[in-house]
């Protein structure tokens, strides 16, 4: 019988993160420069990046060293356990193998400091000073006040106002770290203030905070920003997941035939499944690769491939990404990281040369997944991976039905123990689904689509 827990030792731990540009089928469309229309180069992205990160962002090299001092960080909690979801199988009475590649075991209970540390030590050997940065549900947050300490800088977030509300002890955990914490919007940014003085009563948005973290960082130059999601590092440093659970599924003889994972900027699901579709690329196995994403923000399923902005006033590079318009402020739904207007470049081109699929999961159905999964595996999820496990039932329920014994990998990529508000709201009868066949967010949608930019050439 295979084990529960399938754990690497820590002298296996890899060494390397793989650059999934360096394999593409087709090269992904370039990062804009808004005043031009013209590919950006490095000189651009300086006022907010160390050199490190922006050369991994643009880098061809299919694999990347991970620095020392880097290395020292992740033996906190690296390798991650794989679980094999033995009492859900029971449960569900299905034929299907399910595991889960395990994210919340870190400080700061996600994934998200797969690349919080990296940045940090990047931005502190290049001698920046402090770094600012925006967080939905605060996991990001809190992964970066950690990360920020362990190389001694300073950490200011932005927090969305819909989660600092909901999450107060997220904003206590950032603290804890070290972090200064402020609502966004906010009156401490040009940006904020614009938008509160349209909608005082604004909750924010991923898009609004990113704006705020970004004015912050460019006017003093020992600032700089960092993000926790959707650019091409951050996806890069995040595949130390899939590289992982490809050895810890080796371990047991297993190939999967379905990898499933929540996006909402999309590095949780490419850091699972990038590894797996360089192995499916080269014939070594054929997975069927889906992403899951909430039915209140379904930017890959709805949303429109083209050049937007990744913040919400209009700072940052024009990224081709599926998109629903960067001033589209998503219902305040409990996945809070998962409430981004766009998606990774990186998993919107996949998704368009149909290199993946995509499934929108109404937040109801996620829930009641997350109720079936704590019950049988004894983990709170957060609310963000409750929709790849949806998927992953969903499917460990088909196979009920045809028979099949698939082998489904998903990454649960953080505990929901500071989302407790949340579960009650469920359980309580509280919440409410918000969806795409809504007509209100349709119509709030096809409105910010109205403001994409216009391209200079």
């Amino acid at each position: 019988m295979t084990p529960t827990k399938i754990l690497l030792p820590e002298d296996e731990l890899p060494t390397r993160w793989y650059n999934v540009l360096h394999d593409l089928p087709t090269p992904p469309p370039p990062v804009l420069h808004p005043g031009t229309g013209q590919p950006v180069g490095p000189d651009d992205l300086a006022p907010l990046f160390p050199m490190d990160l922006i050369m991994q962002e643009v880098s061809q090299d299919q694999y990347v060293d991970i620095p020392g001092e880097v290395l020292d960080v992740y033996r906190l909690w690296r390798p991650s356990p794989l679980y094999r979801a033995h009492r859900l199988e029971k449960a569900l009475d299905t034929p299907a193998r399910i595991y889960y590649k395990y994210e919340g075991v870190s400080p700061a209970g996600s994934h998200k400091p797969n690349t919080a540390v990296p940045q940090a030590y990047y931005n502190a050997k290049s001698g920046v000073r402090k770094l600012t940065t925006e967080t939905g549900a605060g996991q990001w947050g809190t992964a970066l006040a950690f990360a920020c300490a362990q190389y001694g800088l300073e950490c200011e977030v932005w927090q969305v106002r819909a989660s600092y509300d909901q999450k107060p002890y997220r904003r206590t955990m950032m603290e804890v770290f070290g972090a200064t914490v402020h609502p966004s919007p906010s009156e401490l940014t040009e940006a904020g203030r614009k938008i509160l003085a349209g909608d005082p009563d604004s909750t924010g948005s991923l898009g609004i905070a990113i704006s705020e973290a970004v004015e912050a960082a460019v006017q003093d130059p020992e600032v700089h920003y960092a993000l926790g999601s959707v650019l091409n590092h951050v996806l890069l440093h995040q595949t130390i997941i899939g590289e992982e659970a490809l050895i810890q599924l080796a371990m047991v003889g297993e190939t999967p035939d379905l990898l499933v994972g929540c996006t909402g900027g999309g590095s949780n699901f490419g850091g699972l499944a990038f590894p797996f579709l360089r192995e499916k690329w080269a014939g070594r196995m054929a997975p069927v690769v889906r992403a899951v994403e909430p039915a209140a923000c379904p930017s890959l399923t709805q949303g429109t491939y083209a050049y937007d902005f990744g913040d919400t006033i209009g700072l940052t590079p024009l990224m081709k990404m599926h998109t629903l318009g960067h001033d589209f402020v998503p219902d305040p739904i409990h996945a809070g990281g998962l409430r981004y207007h766009g998606m990774s470049p990186l998993i919107s081109h996949l998704y368009e040369t149909g290199e993946i699929e995509a499934v929108a999961k109404p937040q109801s159905e996620c829930f009641a997944a997350g109720l079936q999964f704590a019950r049988t595996e004894g983990i709170v999820p957060a609310p963000e991976p409750t929709h790849a496990l949806a998927a992953a039932i969903e499917e460990a329920q088909r196979c009920k039905e045809s028979g099949e014994e698939k082998v489904i990998i998903t990454a649960l990529c953080g505990h929901g123990h500071l989302d407790l508000a949340a579960y009650d709201a469920y359980l309580t009868g509280a919440m409410t689904d918000r969806a795409w066949d809504d007509a209100e967010i349709q119509a709030s949608v096809a409105q910010a689509l109205t403001r994409l930019p216009a391209i200079s050439q």
